[in-house]
């Protein structure tokens, strides 16, 4: 019996190691809207969430987001991509922390730790790109060791007119 125990959990061991790919997670499905994400770290998934999709056409909105760290977080580093038909259109790259000078509260957090954020954000802009298309956002840390990555696909056919 301990015999076949072992063999499930070895099993077991060796799909999760094999597996290279996250869910597909919606974050907000309304008529008009529809913002889903995966993650593109083979080892790690998170959780992130709104309210509504139309929230995020105010200035600002209510975000959650949770991830357990793999790497600790000295400086933070993060690089969006706007893609459509396959293409990178835009990129976007900021530094988040950095010692003596952070933007966000987890900042100086430790390998290990549970981070959770729930609260508000503000994008910077009102309006959200019609049509279909994918944001790439990766943060990675001081050595280059991503932090966390996903994937957004964004079905928009919202007329702001």
């Amino acid at each position: 019996m301990k015999t076949s125990n072992a063999l499930v959990l070895i099993l077991v061991l060796l799909y999760i190691n094999t597996s290279t790919e996250w869910p597909t997670h919606t974050v907000c499905k309304e008529d008009n809207l529809e913002i889903h994400y995966k993650s593109c770290d083979p080892q790690q998934d998170f959780a992130f969430s709104i309210d509504r999709c139309s929230d995020i056409t105010t200035h600002t909105f209510n975000i959650r987001g949770a991830i357990v760290l793999r790497h600790s977080i000295k400086e933070l580093y993060v690089k969006v991509d706007l893609i459509i038909n396959g293409k990178t259109v835009l990129t976007y790259s900021e530094t988040l922390c950095e010692p003596g000078h952070s933007k966000l509260i987890f900042c100086g957090k430790k390998k290990g730790e549970h981070l959770y954020y729930e609260g508000p954000v503000t994008l910077g802009f009102k309006e959200i790109p019609q049509g279909d298309y994918t944001i790439s956002a990766k943060l990675t840390n001081e050595d280059h060791v991503t932090v966390a990555c996903a994937d957004f696909t964004v079905k928009n056919y919202l007329d702001y007119y």
